[in-house]
């Protein structure tokens, strides 16, 4: 696989947004789903429907989250509806829950690395392409969060949140963090859940990443570290391993920034990278990139 191209600019506005979409060059059409984070309660980093609000109206997407496999806001259907709604996303957008009704849609992976099977919500079924805007920051568990996590994690149901979390032991989430899996086959298990997504939308998908609010902590997490970094811009491909890898190329890069090396601990104590190695090894996507300022 040749080099990807990314877009980049350091213009962090709903508008940037916007136009490193178009950038992309592929127009997203059909019914839009739009991946993001909707941000658990309590959590100050996550980026507020107000930023997103003009690309999804672009695209006339809708914003579709599904449920959590731990303790919080947004572990069961009638709280995370509650929470879209106090969080201000049902406000502006159609919203889509796509595993608040059973059963799961099950997608095949034969030649995963770990996984040979992915459970995503049912409602999944309801769209034809995707946007993934992902807030690149750090994360507790994956080392840090972006366009794969959002793939994988994101659009698991909450048995396929436990499902990758556990690398295929168990699909309950009651008992799926007694069974904590080695923590590089829990990273190739959502590299293999990101492949499913990918193949089920045969390539209609677009990938935003924005770094802002630079904390080494997830939108998941309701008590968040503050941002230890300086915001650094927006990003946007067709490719989304070289679009994570170009975000953390970006933060070795940034060398004169004091949070640098707090940000990196958090990455390279988890062993981040391997998710996009693994990615780029199942052959979707490649590490090599040509990054084009906007």
């Amino acid at each position: 696989m040749g080099k990807s191209v990314v877009y980049f600019t350091k213009d962090i506005t709903p508008e940037a947004v916007v136009r490193l979409y178009h950038q992309t060059g592929l127009k997203l059409s059909g019914n839009v789903a739009v991946k993001l984070h909707s941000g658990e309660a309590g959590n100050q980093n996550f980026l507020k429907p107000d930023f997103f609000k003009p690309v999804i109206e672009e695209i006339k997407g809708t914003v579709v989250e599904c449920n959590t496999a731990y303790d919080g806001m947004r572990n069961s259907t009638q709280k995370h509806i509650k929470l879209l709604k106090d969080h201000g996303w049902s406000k502006y957008f159609k919203v889509d829950l796509l595993d608040a009704d059973g059963p799961d849609m099950v997608l095949e992976i034969p030649d995963g690395k770990v996984l040979k099977k992915n459970y995503v919500g049912k409602d999944i079924v309801n769209y034809n392409s995707m946007l993934v805007l992902s807030h690149f920051k750090g994360h507790p568990m994956g080392g840090y969060g972006g366009a794969l996590k959002q793939l994988s994690i994101g659009c698991a149901s909450s048995a396929g949140k436990a499902f990758i979390h556990s690398a295929g032991y168990t699909d309950d989430q009651n008992i799926v963090w007694e069974h904590t899996a080695d923590q590089n086959l829990f990273l190739e298990s959502m590299a293999d859940a990101a492949k499913s997504v990918i193949e089920y939308f045969k390539g209609n998908i677009v990938y935003i990443n924005v770094m802002k609010n630079l904390s080494v902590d997830c939108d998941c997490c309701a008590i968040a570290e503050d941002p230890c970094m300086k915001d650094i811009g927006i990003l946007a491909s067709l490719d989304p391993v070289a679009i994570d890898q170009a975000c953390i190329d970006l933060v070795y890069a940034a060398k004169d920034d004091p949070g640098q090396e707090h940000f990196l601990e958090r990455v390279n104590s988890r062993n981040g990278i391997h998710t996009i190695d693994a990615a780029a090894e199942l052959g979707y996507g490649s590490k090599e990139y040509n990054l084009q300022n906007i």
